[in-house]
């Protein structure tokens, strides 16, 4: 948030339109009860660009249109950084100083000590494992199946993924903690999302007698024991695998020659535990509520699916002749994309679309609307995976879609969530028909990534 500036170079430039609210809460409230809802009302009213009082005398900025997130992300990124931004500081306490909240030098240097475990080569070599942990989650479904019980996809999603990243990316089964992972992540989630609403809400998780606060460190505790289990099971076994956490446990400082510190490790495998199976996770959770919506789209993957594989498992080779269930993953993160919002924090003035933005603003881009946006959509608010040919992809600006960001920090996982979301696809449409079960209510639930709100149960049908 921004007090208003003071007169500078770029000062003659308008500031972007948009609502004051009511003294003194601005349109907080509106935020905090229903974000997703208040961006686009914002949109419809002001345009791509807009400036709100947040507040008192703060204010924060909203940009949605393809250009300005170039701008942003890609022309003018080492401007808009993460740090010092208010949501991302509530995220320290979780995930520490990893890829995700870290900036600047020590951010490029993590990257780059991170980056040889998503390659091409080695998600390739991954493809089995993503495969086989499917396989016996389908078979382990057939009871289910047989019985007619209704299952939470959600949650399923969730548990195979957090399988996947455990076995691929630190060598180890998670599947025992599968349950406590995800009820303690469930609990920091929606404890972080209510935080991000309230100003100043990353000082007062400094205090640590606040209710918010307890409960914070209350359920990151539980996710750093596991964490730390991770990293001391990997130094007592003596293992050397090439995977993520052996690169980053050999990696040593050009300089100094010394290793990452266990702190380092712990905010770098905490952030891909948790940012790389739940993103996945819920991407799989919305396309299979859209496929039980649309029918001729559900045949029409289903032929495909049928066509290529010919009952048996995918792997990594078949991954570029299933064009129309990427198609369908990439049409569901359109309309759903984990990532909703990007926030990032100006540390200078700048000039974004001919307004003026002032030294430290807090900046917020939304997928959720830009994906959204008529000049770039036709009905935007239909599930259409036509949308994802390669004309059509080709007739769209790049800023125009962006499910993992864009730029220099765009996510590192984004091949390897791919890969991932398009084989786990394939295999349980091969399968499985899933159908959602009638009277399911459901509803978005914007936390620190765009969930289904509650359970979204379905029932099964083998094919």
């Amino acid at each position: 948030m921004t007090t208003a500036p003071t007169t500078t170079r770029q000062a003659h430039l308008p500031h972007p339109p948009g609502p004051m609210g009511s003294w003194p809460q601005g349109v907080l409230k509106q935020f905090q009860e229903e974000p997703l809802m208040a961006m686009m009302q914002m949109f419809r009213e002001y345009g791509d660009a807009i400036r709100f009082r947040a507040a008192l005398n703060f204010y924060g900025y909203l940009f949605f249109h393809p250009d300005h997130n170039k701008h942003i992300l890609q022309d003018n990124n080492r401007n808009y950084t993460k740090m010092p931004h208010p949501s991302l500081a509530l995220l320290r306490p979780v995930v520490g100083n990893g890829l995700l909240t870290s900036d600047g030098d020590f951010w490029r240097r993590q990257r780059r000590l991170a980056a040889p475990a998503f390659h091409r080569k080695r998600i390739a070599d991954f493809s089995t494992t993503m495969t086989a942990a499917t396989d016996t989650m389908l078979q382990n479904w057939h009871t289910i199946a047989k019985d007619g019980r209704p299952l939470d996809i959600n949650e399923a999603m969730m548990h195979l993924t957090l399988e996947i990243v455990g076995k691929t990316l630190f060598s180890i089964d998670l599947t025992r903690e599968a349950d406590t992972v995800g009820d303690a992540f469930s609990a920091v989630n929606e404890e972080i999302a209510h935080l991000t609403s309230i100003p100043f809400a990353d000082i007062g998780l400094k205090i640590p007698f606040l209710p918010s606060t307890r409960r914070v460190n209350k359920h990151t505790a539980v996710l750093t024991d596991i964490v730390h289990g991770i990293i001391q099971e990997r130094r007592q076994s003596g293992l050397e695998a090439e995977d993520l956490l052996g690169m980053l446990m050999a990696a040593r400082d050009e300089e100094t020659g010394e290793g990452m510190s266990d702190q380092q490790l712990h905010d770098e495998v905490m952030t891909i535990m948790l940012a790389g199976h739940e993103t996945t996770a819920v991407s799989l959770a919305w396309t299979f509520y859209l496929l039980s919506e649309h029918p001729e789209v559900l045949a029409e993957l289903e032929a495909e699916v049928d066509g290529v594989l010919n009952g048996r498992l995918p792997t990594i080779d078949d991954v570029p002749t299933l064009t129309y269930t990427t198609m369908v993953i990439e049409e569901s993160m359109r309309l759903y994309p984990p990532a909703y919002a990007i926030a990032r924090w100006g540390n200078e003035e700048d000039e974004v679309g001919g307004y003026y933005v002032p030294k430290n603003a807090v900046v917020t881009m939304s997928p959720y609307v830009t994906h959204r946006h008529p000049e770039f959509w036709d009905a935007p608010e239909c599930f259409d995976p036509q949308r994802f040919t390669p004309e059509q992809k080709a007739e769209r600006p790049r800023f125009a879609y962006l499910p993992f960001g864009g730029g220099p920090r765009q996510c590192i996982g984004n091949s390897f969530a791919m890969t991932e979301a398009i084989l786990l696809l394939a295999s349980i449409v091969q399968r499985y028909r899933l159908s959602l079960v009638p009277g399911t209510k459901v509803e978005l639930e914007p936390l620190i990534t765009l969930r289904p709100k509650g359970k979204l149960l379905i029932t099964l049908i083998e094919r």
